[in-house]
């Protein structure tokens, strides 16, 4: 999800490091902290299909369900304004904590920013199953979400800065397969839970978030913090000492030497946001917010987070939609694992467009199917539909898994260049953030009045962002950040013209400049 570590000269040189121990625990964070994340998105959407859940809290969704009157559209039955709030009430936190996140991780260190997450996560989730009333079940949500933009300021950049060259990558892709587990890890919990007598099941399924939480506290107090965030804080020969003790040789010197002028050129630049507004830095920031847009916009969250819901709606019984939810979260796992092998070798341009033939393709069947079989009175959908139904909701998934969902956090943090990568990341992060809350807050009120036309109206979101590819996004694969200017910036047909630079002004220590201070030219990519 970030891109902001130092282990790499400005020449590309990689540093000696082995696989120690600490990186091993961070590999078990980065686990953690995506499954956190993940268990939360599945969790949810399981949880408000059960009927138990309903009763409590949403009396009126449950007598929507239970009865099923004539009046009550089979698309409407779930749609209620405080349902939805419950799921993506956590995203707006997430989305309010980034800033706060984004102070303590340059502040006070990455290792108490992810011990502070931690901390959230445990309370959210003892809220959330001990709730007793909907004012209890949002306050838990809320600090869950907290523990999001905590969590997901922290830990990438955490990893990023802690893991060896050779292996960054794969780990910044491990959080993001793990996010997938954590979904599927969920409606596995929910279809166990769903069939446990006397209500409760649904607190064991809230509860169980409290596993990967402890986790993710644990872990944070036994690393160690990185160098970066050391040296960054004044604290150099600390920093040094760590730096030998996670990389496991005392030839340290270099990297050293280069994380201090990384740290030094870093410092320089006082006013990142305003300069990640430079004309230079247009197209960068252009496709940032729009990556995560669009990613939110091919309706991927609103099928994981509703998936039960979705299920029961289009005629399946409470436990084949779990069932289902399941079988979809495992096909995410899948293809997740499809991009971390194919990602440096097709490249990205090509997964994206080929998963926009797909998703469309698939979407556009599933609104047909729903269309002419399920009515907003009755469900003529007959088991080889249901399937069909199930098995296109799998090929969307999968194409998402593959292209979208890692290359939409993975591209921005590859093309922004060093002066500016901190507060790219920051607004990738919180539009993200953003647009996930709105497509969560608005999807069920979406499908009442939408009904099988929401599939079209998000397939004809996967055909303009497909075209935005096609058109307007270079490819990235193989090309170092230090060279992304010369190599694709300039020679791209449209946003060459960008990165014309005797008009650029840069905003060092608080006054603008020609872009140089100190011997450091902003247009050098480190």
């Amino acid at each position: 999800m970030t891109g902001g570590g130092f282990a790499t000269s400005a020449n590309g040189v990689e540093f000696e490091a082995k696989i120690t121990p600490i990186v091993i625990i961070s590999c078990i964070m980065a686990a953690t902290g995506g499954l956190m994340f993940g268990y939360d998105v599945g969790v949810s959407g399981g949880v408000t299909s059960m009927p138990d859940f309903l009763e409590k809290f949403f009396p009126v969704v449950y007598r929507k369900v239970q009865a099923g009157t004539e009046k009550d559209s089979n698309y409407c039955k779930y749609d209620n304004q405080g349902l939805q709030l419950f799921t993506s009430s956590l995203y707006l936190a997430g989305l309010t904590a980034t800033f706060f996140a984004s102070y303590t991780t340059r502040t006070r260190g990455r290792r108490l920013t992810m011990l502070i997450a931690g901390v959230f996560f445990i309370i959210g989730v003892a809220l959330n199953a001990g709730a007793q009333d909907l004012a209890m079940l949002i306050a838990g949500r809320i600090l869950l979400g907290c523990g999001v933009g905590f969590a997901n300021q922290a830990v990438p950049l955490f990893l990023s800065e802690i893991a060896p060259t050779r292996i960054r990558g794969g780990l910044n892709i491990l959080f993001q397969l793990n996010i997938t587990i954590g979904i599927l890890f969920a409606n596995l919990v929910n279809y166990g839970t769903a069939k446990i007598k006397g209500g409760w099941g649904w607190r064991l399924s809230l509860g169980l978030a409290g596993i990967p939480a402890l986790l993710l506290t644990v872990g944070a107090l036994l690393v160690t913090e990185t160098p970066n965030s050391l040296v960054e804080r004044g604290r150099l020969d600390e920093g040094k000492a760590v730096l030998r003790r996670i990389r496991g040789t005392d030839n340290v010197e270099p990297e050293f030497a280069d994380l201090l002028e990384a740290s030094r050129l870093a410092k320089e630049v006082k006013h990142p946001f305003r300069n990640l507004l430079q004309r230079k830095n247009r197209p960068q920031l252009v496709i940032a917010v729009a990556l995560q847009i669009f990613q939110q916009c091919t309706g991927i969250n609103a099928i994981m987070f509703y998936a039960p819901v979705l299920f029961n709606t289009v005629g399946f019984g409470n436990d084949a939609s779990l069932y289902s939810a399941v079988v979809t979260g495992a096909v995410n796992v899948l293809s997740t694992v499809v991009s971390i092998y194919s990602v440096d070798k097709v490249g990205r341009r090509f997964l994206l467009l080929e998963a926009g033939v797909q998703m469309f393709f698939s979407q556009v069947v599933i609104a047909i199917i729903l269309g002419i079989k399920v009515t907003d009175h009755s469900t003529n959908l007959s088991k080889s539909f249901a399937i069909l139904v199930v098995v296109m909701i799998c090929t969307y998934v999968a194409a998402f898994a593959w292209s979208w969902g890692p290359l939409g956090w993975l591209i921005p943090s590859e093309t922004f260049p060093l002066e500016t990568r901190s507060a790219g990341q920051s607004v990738t992060v919180c539009v993200n953030l953003l647009f996930t809350f709105i497509i969560a807050q608005a999807f069920l009120s979406m499908l009442c009045h939408f009904k099988f036309g929401i599939f079209i109206f998000f397939s004809a979101w996967v055909l303009v962002m497909s075209f935005f590819v096609m058109f307007l996004l270079p490819e990235t694969k193989n090309v170092p950040i230090e060279e992304m200017t010369e190599r694709v910036w300039k020679k791209h047909w449209f946003w060459a013209r960008f990165m014309d630079d005797h008009n650029d002004q840069v905003f060092v220590n608080g006054k603008k400049s020609n872009g140089k201070s100190n011997g450091f030219d902003p247009s050098t990519r480190l």
